[in-house]
């Protein structure tokens, strides 16, 4: 694969550590949430892995768009993105994601073609194919 852009963010200290990206743009502090027996208060990798795949699958959705020439604007596609975290049967653990996408000025059917679409396209979609189930869930307004 040829790289179109690569970036590179340090983290130390596992989960009660920070993660810094090597040009400190990204500079964060991290803390377990309460839900983990941790004290909250500070973002955590579910946070991240979330807002990181909500806003590349959202991307996703406004190129297969713009190549289905659908006149759909960057604020009409809203993605919601859900990470859970949970034992799994090997003794580690694993991750289960939902990603709600809600399209502004689509039908149903044509909402739910362009999240198809998206889905194939999407880096974080083909990344977690095969390894993670994602229940991906279309909305319109």
């Amino acid at each position: 694969m040829s790289e179109l852009y690569s970036t590179k963010v340090t983290a130390t200290g596992g989960r009660q550590g920070e993660v810094r990206s090597e040009d400190g743009i990204l500079s964060l502090d991290l803390a377990p949430p309460q839900g983990l027996g941790g004290p909250g208060g500070k973002t955590n990798p579910e946070q991240m892995f979330a807002g990181g795949f909500a806003a590349c699958f959202g991307n996703a959705v406004i190129h297969a768009a713009r190549a289905q020439k659908l006149s759909v604007k960057d604020r009409d596609v809203e993605v919601i993105g859900k990470v859970g975290i949970g034992p799994n049967a090997s003794g580690g653990f694993g991750l289960s994601v939902a990603l709600e996408t809600t399209i502004a000025g689509l039908s149903q059917s044509e909402a739910e073609d362009l999240v198809e679409a998206a889905e194939k396209v999407c880096p974080y979609s083909n990344a977690v194919r095969g390894n993670i189930n994602v229940a991906y869930t279309v909305k319109t307004r």
